[in-house]
């Protein structure tokens, strides 16, 4: 297990480091809106960079925004900046296109490589229309993302790859970096460290993915790995939920990093200590959340270091012999020797302690939000997948409806989003929706503060 961990972490600094360049961490109040098509539009990558958030800042409150929608280019993306994104007032926009700009069936045709020139022009053309409406956001930090792969080396059965559509994908992202050198913008990959790790894990498991099983799609466990990647560009490892050392034999905290360690008190052979920290551990989620997911998002740990590079809450105790119960707020965690408390034990990989499950409420809650935010995201489908072309943007009126039901039999897409258009075509229900999703922000924000804990080291 410990070369396996120490090769993934060799994989992740070699291919990580080549990409990353300096993205600035949200500040508080900001507006980060993610611009995408449906792996934004249905993922959770910027959920669980925004849960990130709210469990390690528990103090700064911020906004993250979901700006996809499902098979956009970047010239779709362009047409909604008005009517969707910028009445987001982002003050960081976070742009990634090129998984459909890149095309698809006609890489197995005849004429694969004039075809991926020819959509690779279109894209950039497309983008350059984007890149001129961004120029004009002086208040508005951009921030390029070179999109998640599409996974041509995965081996699915039924599922023939489009050869050499990474490729395409990739002189997109090149262009990209190009242009956020060129205007002072920042830029992170997430295409080559993704392909390396899918190529690494291939060599194991040649059905392995982190896209997916249309190799398009991550699942939620390639979400989280983007979640990590991007953080990764803002600086975030090595950052600790906590660190703390004791000498028990002095009953002193020897280090207090980012908590408060006092009242330590030795009665016989136990220990006891208050402990408040300044953040709360990062829940990761088993569940496999949203439509087709079929891995949850803790399954990413075995592919990345997240939990050795930014999920670390430290509890080193030296001075001790034998073995010791660890009960906090008398909740039994688990036993650990003397040896182990003195190298240190991540209490973050430890589920029952008090602050994990209250970080699991904040995950929960998250999620929640995330669930209705998505039914906005189907309404913005709507209204700049279908309605845009019909003239009928945010007419919301019975023609609206009675265009859609003429359509609902010729498009899939448009048939099983007429339910909830709806509902949603109504002010007060979107009203309604937008104050929900207030509250349960509102509720995670006041839940995610760290309180004092009590923890004892009872010796057995």
């Amino acid at each position: 297990m410990k070369k396996i961990f120490v090769l993934i972490a060799a994989v992740c600094m070699t291919y990580t480091t080549a990409f990353a360049q300096t993205v600035k961490p949200f500040k508080e109040g900001e507006r980060a809106v993610f611009l995408g098509n449906s792996i934004t539009d249905g993922g959770h990558y910027h959920s669980y960079i925004w849960l990130y958030y709210m469990t390690r800042f528990p103090n700064m409150p911020l906004r993250i925004l979901n700006g996809g929608i499902g098979g956009d280019t970047a010239y779709d993306m362009n047409k909604r900046l008005d009517g969707d994104i910028f009445p987001m007032k982002p003050s960081v926009l976070m742009v990634t296109f090129g998984m459909n700009d890149s095309g698809y069936f006609e890489y197995n045709g005849d004429n694969p490589k004039e075809f991926g020139e020819q959509k690779y022009q279109e894209s950039i053309k497309n983008y350059q229309q984007m890149e001129k409406r961004f120029k004009d956001l002086p208040d508005t930090r951009i921030v390029m993302v070179g999109t998640s792969p599409y996974d041509e080396t995965v081996q699915l059965k039924e599922n023939v790859p489009f050869k050499t559509k990474n490729e395409t994908i990739k002189r997109i992202v090149e262009y990209q970096k190009e242009s956020a050198a060129k205007n002072n913008w920042e830029f992170t990959d997430l295409n080559a460290p993704m392909v390396a790790l899918n190529q690494q894990n291939q060599q194991k498991d040649p059905a392995f993915t982190l896209c997916g099983s249309d190799r398009i799609h991550p699942d939620n466990d390639g979400h989280m790995v983007m979640a990590y990647l991007f953080l990764k560009a803002q600086g975030f490892v090595g950052k600790e939920v906590a660190e703390m050392e004791i000498n028990a034999n002095k009953k002193q905290a020897v280090k207090a990093e980012n908590c408060t360690i006092s009242n330590i008190k030795k009665n016989g052979k136990d220990l006891s200590f208050d402990y408040l920290a300044e953040a709360l551990p990062y829940p990761l989620d088993t569940i496999a959340r949203g439509w087709g997911q079929k891995k949850g998002q803790a399954e990413a740990t075995k592919v990345i270091p997240f939990m050795d590079e930014m999920n670390r809450e430290v509890l080193k105790v030296t001075g001790l012999k034998g073995d010791y119960k660890l009960l906090i707020d008398e909740e039994e965690i688990g036993i650990w020797s003397g040896d182990d408390l003195a190298k240190g034990i991540n209490l973050a990989a430890e589920s029952k302690t008090p602050q994990y499950q209250q970080a699991l409420t904040v995950m929960h809650l998250n999620e929640y939000r995330w669930e209705i935010e998505r039914t906005f995201r189907e309404y913005a489908w709507c209204q700049f997948g279908f309605f845009q072309q019909q003239g009928l943007l945010f007419a919301n009126d019975r023609k609206a409806i009675e265009i859609m039901d003429e359509n609902v039999d010729k498009n899939v897409w448009l048939k099983g989003r007429r339910d909830m258009y709806s509902k949603m075509m109504l002010d007060p229900v979107r009203e309604a929706r937008e104050q929900e999703m207030e509250v349960l922000i509102n509720k995670i924000y006041e839940v995610n503060k760290p309180v004092v804990r009590k923890i004892l080291l009872r010796k057995i």
